[in-house]
This record gives structure tokens, sequence and C-alpha cells, in this order.
């Protein structure tokens, strides 16, 4: 088989980052829109282009038999999703094949195991991937809680088993308050979800977002390309991610990516991936996998030279890796500022017409994006609109680099984010790489209060 027409199954930056990579393989490309994004860049370069539906994403981008038909009236032999949307929904991958259309990511099987979080950490702990340490299932006697806790070292989280959003869960920091808190733990869950089941974890108490980005090939290699950290959130959305962690050494990235490596060969994984952890005092814990590309691969990109898109297609039409664990280098730090139209502290969105657009420019900067000056930024969609990447011989260079390029880049029109980039790019625990998860909310709620 060899890939000639690529249906991109997405649409912003991404689906413009998708059609830069298959041009750049002397592949034609076909874009799907709603009618809200008719004049979207992608779609203006594009070789092909297919309304497919109304502006609401149910009715367009997550609309399975308008995505297969675009394919099938365009003659596209491929589909990339991109990332969100449709890309993690193995239904969707499963009908893609059953068309005999190339899907361009994992197997079907691997995205229902990785998709399911309880399957997801069976699976991970069966593969050698360190969990957090907690109970293997519910927990009601006390004097089992007591033992499992006392293995695993107080602080412990009791959580419920059904439902989230913090209700039916309680942190635990000595032996004597373990009764009563899973007591109160099981009668939050019971009445918030209709099942005071509960288990009991480890209790992370400030830990840091590591993620590894690996790649098989789908017959047994896969390689792992470094981590990115992702720490910088907001409501567990992302705001700004690095590479490599300011955290690890050379060798534990090695011993990890390793891991990690191996876990995906075991599987027979194909294509792009993404492990996550939380590390703490040097530990890993696995959360989740996700089975596509993530919004942050350009960072990733800029220390190895990889083009991951590139990848993603070889490996789609059947080719080996393009290299060895051996041949990857990392190279210097690269840090990537989401730029999303919306209030930078209050985070309202803020949807309208760009009046002026000037993107930033210079050594090592690139800009993933979609804007142009006239373009009307629709209010239905996610309020991501650029990526600012930057890439430096260290941490310190990138840094200095990074600021220098939020003070060129212009939107004019709607609200940005790039002031928020340009006020956290100024803090000592963000210039020392000495920060958390937690710790963007924690700072935007003592800026709130001053």
């Amino acid at each position: 088989m060899s890939i000639s027409r690529i249906l991109i199954a997405n649409r912003g930056e991404i689906a413009l980052r998708i059609h830069r990579a298959a041009h750049e393989m002397g592949i034609e490309t076909v874009a799907v829109h709603s009618t809200a994004d008719a004049d979207a860049m992608h779609v203006r370069l594009a070789d092909h282009a297919v309304c497919i539906g109304p502006p609401p994403a149910a009715d367009s981008y997550l609309n399975v038999a308008a995505i297969i038909s675009a394919a099938e009236i365009s003659q596209a032999d491929a589909i990339h999703p991109g990332y969100g949307f449709l890309s993690e929904n193995a239904k969707f991958a499963e009908i893609v094949e059953a068309h005999d259309i190339a899907w361009i990511g994992p197997k079907p099987e691997h995205i229902r195991t990785m998709g399911d979080k309880v399957e997801a950490k069976r699976t991970a702990g069966a593969l050698g991937l360190p969990l957090v340490p907690g109970s293997d299932g519910a927990v009601s006697d006390y004097d089992e809680a007591r033992r499992i806790a006392a293995e695993i070292g107080y602080p412990v989280i009791i959580k419920a088993a059904s439902g989230g959003g913090g209700r039916g869960m309680k942190v635990c920091a000595a032996e004597d308050q373990l009764e009563t808190l899973m007591k109160q733990a099981g009668n939050e869950a019971k009445s918030a979800f209709g099942d005071a089941t509960v288990y009991i974890e480890k209790y992370l108490g400030n830990p840091r977002h590591i993620e590894f980005q690996v790649f098989g090939d789908g017959r047994g290699n896969a390689i792992h390309l470094g981590e990115r950290d992702c720490s910088l959130q907001r409501r567990h959305q992302k705001v700004l991610e690095e590479a490599p962690s300011p955290v690890l050494t050379p060798e534990e990235r090695d011993r990890m990516g390793a891991i990690c490596a191996d876990a995906m060969a075991q599987m027979g994984y194909r294509g792009a991936g993404t492990i996550e952890f939380l590390w703490e005092d040097g530990e890993f814990y696995f959360i989740e996998m996700n089975t596509r590309l993530q919004v942050e691969h350009p960072v990733t990109e800029m220390i190895t030279g990889i083009d991951l898109v590139r990848e993603q297609i070889r490996i789609a039409d059947g080719k080996d890796l393009s290299c060895r664990q051996e041949d990857i280098e990392f190279k210097g730090h690269a840090i990537e500022c989401r730029i999303n139209a919306e209030d930078p502290f209050t985070f309202a969105p803020s949807p309208g017409k760009v009046n002026y657009y000037h993107a930033a420019g210079g050594m090592h900067v690139r800009v993933d994006s979609g804007l142009y000056a006239g373009y009307s930024i629709p209010p239905y969609y996610d309020s991501m609109i650029a990526k600012l990447i930057v890439y430096g011989r260290n941490r310190e260079r990138c840094i200095m680099r990074l600021r220098r390029a939020l003070e060129e880049m212009v939107v004019e029109g709607v609200k940005t984010s790039i002031p928020l980039h340009q006020e956290l790019i100024k803090q000592p625990d963000v210039l020392n790489g000495d920060y958390s998860i937690k710790w963007l909310e924690e700072w935007l709620k003592e800026r709130e209060a001053e």
C-alpha cells in the first residue's frame, strides 16, 4: 500500500500541521470542514475540501457518516484524526479500516484498552509500568484498610470508586483518622453517586506531570522520544509545556524511556502514543495513556529533530520506524505556550474577528497556527488559536528567546493568553523549573487576592 491522499478529520492548527507534513511527503490532502470553518487556513491550502455539516461539532467533526462519505467522495486512501474529536474513538477507527481506508493511528483495540481507566491501569501494571500504590479494588474492612495504608505509607487518599469531581475523596494523614475519613468518604460517595464503595491510594501531595512520547511499528518494535514536562496546568488543562523536564537526569530519562518503549513493544503498539505519569520525589506513577498525537508534540520535535506527523504517516503506510533508539539524540531545550482566544486571567472565551496578526519569528521560533488578519474565530470550538514553540541550546537561552517571541507576537481584535505567558516566565519558580501541577492555580489565586 502507498498512501497518496489523506483526509484530515480535524480543524485549526493541527489540521494545518498535518497538511504541511503530508505535502512535504508528496501526499495530497482533503480538508473536511463545518460551515463555520469554510474560510479556515487548512481549507484554503488543502488540495480538496468537503463541507461535512453545520457548526456544532456533533453535526460535523464528530459526524462519522459524513466523514466517511467525504473520504469516499474525495477518494482519500487514509484518514488522520489529529487530536480531540474522533482521535481516540476506537469504533471510528474500526469503521475507517472496514472501508479499506488506512487509519493513521493506533490499532483500535489499543485505543479501546487505554480509553478505559480501569483496564488501562491493569494493562499498564502488567506491562511493567509503575502504578500509584494502593488497594487492588474496593476496601470496606477497616483492618484491611489499616494494613494497606501502613504498607504504602501515609498520607493516603480515600477515593470513591464511582464518580469524581473531588466528591468522596479524603486525604488521610495518620492511622487514627482512617476510620472516620473512610466513613465520610463512603457517605459522600453514596449521596453523590449512589455507591458507597471506596478504595485507597498513596497520596501525592505536590507531583509534577511528566509524559513520555512513544512510537511503535505495530510489529513489536518501539522507541521513546524522551519526556515532556506539562505541570503548568489550570483545571487539568495544560498551559505551557517543555522538553526535557527540568527535574530529570539523563539516567532517569533513559531508564524510564526504556520501560515505556518496552511496554509498547510488548503490546505491539502502532503509531504515536504518550504515556503520562505523576512524578514525585524521584518516583513515577502511571496515570493514563493517550493513543494519539499530543497538542505539545512540537517540543519533542524541536529537541529530537524528528517529524512526528511524518512518522505517523509512514507507520500507517506499513513502513518501518525511521530510526532506532540509539540513533535518537536529545539536544537543547524547547518550550511551548498555548495561545488561546480568551481573557488571560479570567479565562473567559473571546471569539471574534482578528483585525491584525503578526506571528513571532527569528531563529528557532515556530508558530503553529491557522490565524490570519480578517479571520473570524468561531465560538463553537476549543479556544486555542496558536502554539508558540521556541528552542534554545539550554533552558536559560530558551526562556530568553521565548520572552522575545512573546513580545513580537501580535493578535488584535480578540483577547488572548499572551499576557499570561509573559507573566509566567517572569516568575522565579518558573524560571527555576520549580513547579508542580498545583503551582499555577495557587499562583492565580494569590494574584487575584492582591
